[in-house]
């Protein structure tokens, strides 16, 4: 996808009007659910701001990840909304944005299914917006840890701890709201789900410290 993505940035930029559509078509559904956990019921609008930015700026876009290049033009635009609309980002996540989240194939414990359920979503919206926001990133937009950390201008051993504290946090809020708790990686995101059955459950492990 990397390298498909790429190449339709290349073809945009020499304005294919066909490969800026794939781009968007790519993009957008992350985008959105990143932006509707920031500013809610607006994110449209700021989706529309962010894409209007980034049409008018493709020109000038000399390389590296262009995933993370909207990403930082995406949180911009929402915290200039935020600031406009004088309050701070409330992360409500809905059940549709966050119903199949991407993640490693590797894990460091599986407590559970993945992330899937209405009410296990609707328990995000209560992390601390730095762990939420780690999780949204890594999760749901599917930066590595480096790069969502370039984008929220943070470490990313900060990124790979806030994104597992909050997992690890979901996992508690689930076990006391009876619910299936998501698996945690060591680079703090879920793992796809397996074929054939439930993760088996293993003794969480110690939190890292900060990176």
């Amino acid at each position: 996808m990397t390298g498909e993505l790429n190449e339709a940035v290349t073809a945009a930029q020499a304005g294919d009007e066909e490969a800026f559509r794939l781009l968007y078509r790519t993009l957008q559904p992350g985008l959105l659910r990143y932006l509707t956990a920031l500013v809610g019921a607006d994110a449209e609008d700021v989706a529309s701001e962010t894409w209007l930015q980034i049409s008018r700026d493709l020109p000038t876009f000399s390389g590296g990840e262009f995933r993370a290049w909207t990403v930082t033009i995406a949180r911009n635009r929402a915290m200039d909304h935020l600031r406009r609309q004088r309050r701070r980002p409330a992360l409500p996540v809905p059940v549709q944005a966050l119903s199949e989240l991407a993640g490693d194939a590797d894990t460091e414990e599986r407590a559970g299914e993945t992330i899937g359920t209405e009410a296990a979503l609707a328990l995000i919206a209560t992390l601390p917006p730095r762990e939420a926001e780690a999780v949204l990133l890594r999760a749901v937009v599917g930066l590595d840890a480096e790069t969502a950390g370039r984008v929220l201008g943070r470490r990313a051993g900060a990124v790979r701890t806030a994104a597992h504290r909050g997992l690890r946090r979901l996992a508690a809020l689930m076990e006391r709201h009876d619910l299936s708790p998501p698996p945690v990686t060591a680079e703090g995101t879920p793992p796809r789900p397996r074929a054939g059955g439930r993760p088996a459950r293993e003794t969480p492990r110690a939190e890292p410290a900060d990176g």
